[in-house]
């Protein structure tokens, strides 16, 4: 899907590819091949459903930017082509050209599976006239209220939210997430692979909708 400029894919489970000037990578897994090169990648944290080697060889150039948390890096290190590695914690910021990066908190409240004491993460990208919420490995948690603010700053708002359960929000706990952060858009995530539906994906969007938030079910490309 595009929205303004910037082209928007969903890869499968938690994975994104996003276009504008730049092409960006989130958390591919189980990709498939001759996707474009990446200018940048983001990586939420080391699980091998999020953190996968196999699937970033697909997608690495020389001089490609991986953005990770510290846990990633022991597997990072291991590409045979020049790349360039940016460790990353929650609240930091970091600006590659017209886009700029921040690290959210992304955590289990009632879970082990992601501890907030591990420090991983979700990303917001911001680029011309869109900003990206990529929510990450996580439950509906406090720092959430703190993403309202953001359709004030005049950009359409999108947020990538899991719905899978059992290691993340479920389809109701994404639902209220939507209602909490309010974005112009929710595409449901973390579905269709190692667990969630297309039925938690349906239910998600039709949930959204009842409650006046527009959302929307991607094709896996």
């Amino acid at each position: 899907m595009k929205i303004n400029d910037i082209e928007i894919k969903w890869l499968g489970h938690d994975g994104f590819m996003i276009k504008n000037s730049r092409v960006i990578y989130i958390d591919p897994y189980n990709i498939k091949e001759g996707l474009e090169p990446a200018d940048l990648i983001l990586l939420t944290h080391s699980h091998y459903d999020h953190c996968s080697v196999d699937d970033l060889k697909k997608v690495v150039k020389e001089g490609t930017r991986i953005v990770m948390t510290a846990d990633c890096q022991s597997k990072i290190t291991r590409f045979d082509i020049p790349i360039k590695m940016e460790i990353i914690e929650p609240g930091q910021e970091m600006t590659f050209g017209d886009v700029r990066i921040s690290a959210t908190p992304a955590y289990n409240i009632d879970k082990h599976f992601h501890t907030k004491e591990e420090g991983w993460v979700g990303y917001l990208i911001k680029m011309e006239g869109v900003l990206i919420y990529h929510a990450g490995d996580t439950d509906i948690i406090p720092e959430m209220q703190k993403l309202t603010g953001h359709k004030q700053e005049g950009k359409e708002f999108i947020a990538l939210l899991p719905v899978g359960g059992r290691f993340t929000m479920s389809v109701e706990e994404a639902v209220e997430a939507a209602k909490l952060i309010k974005p112009d858009l929710a595409i449901p995530m973390h579905w269709g692979s190692i667990i969630g539906s297309e039925e938690d994906a349906k239910e998600f969007v039709e949930l959204c909708r009842e409650q006046g938030i527009n959302a929307k079910v991607l094709e896996k490309e």
